[in-house]
This record gives structure tokens, C-alpha cells and sequence, in this order.
């Protein structure tokens, strides 16, 4: 098993265990970019309005999988969560994370 296979699997396997515990998804992307297009069910929570929603996430005792274009900001969204307690994993970008939805 090569690398990619492992670290890919292992992203494959999380979303999985995320998703049977009730996950939602947060896309942290723009209004305008999440109304091109976007996972059905997803949060739109913009990167720059995420912090004053934390409360508000943590309180859904859900895990949280964020998305975005590329993966970029959702990276910066689970830096943002994760110190408040809240289990979250990035999805990456939004349209490979929607094949696995």
C-alpha cells in the first residue's frame, strides 16, 4: 500500500465514522462561491464569520466536517475549531468531499 493510498484511505475511513455519527458539513467558503454550487445539506458558514458561531456549533454536539474550494480555508476552519472543543476533520474541497455524499 503506497502512501497516498494510506493517507487517502485513512481520509475515506474518518469521513465515513464522521458521517455515522450524524456529522454536518460546514463549506466555509463565500455566499457567492456556496451558491454556485455546494454539498445538499451543508452549512454555509464563511471562514471570516466562522468564530462567531462556535457557540452555536458546539452546542449540536455533532463532529464537524468543513470544506471549501480546495481545502485551504477549511484547514484554517478546523485550526479555528478544534481548540473549542469541537471534532472536526477537513474535508478538503467541496466537490471531491460531495463523492463521498
Amino acid at each position: 500500500m503506497g502512501l497516498l493510498s494510506l493517507l487517502f484511505g485513512n481520509k475515506k475511513r474518518m469521513i465515513e465514522d464522521f458521517k455515522s455519527r450524524g456529522a454536518i458539513i460546514v463549506d466555509v467558503r463565500t455566499p457567492q462561491e456556496y451558491q454556485q454550487g455546494a454539498i445538499k445539506g451543508s452549512k454555509n458558514i464563511p471562514l471570516q464569520m466562522l468564530n462567531s458561531k462556535i457557540d452555536e456549533l458546539r452546542k449540536l454536539n455533532r463532529p464537524v466536517i468543513t470544506c471549501c474550494a480546495s481545502g485551504m480555508r477549511s484547514g484554517s476552519a478546523c485550526s479555528i475549531l478544534k481548540p473549542h472543543g469541537i471534532e472536526v476533520m477537513n474535508g478538503g474541497g467541496w466537490q471531491s468531499l460531495s463523492r463521498n455524499f
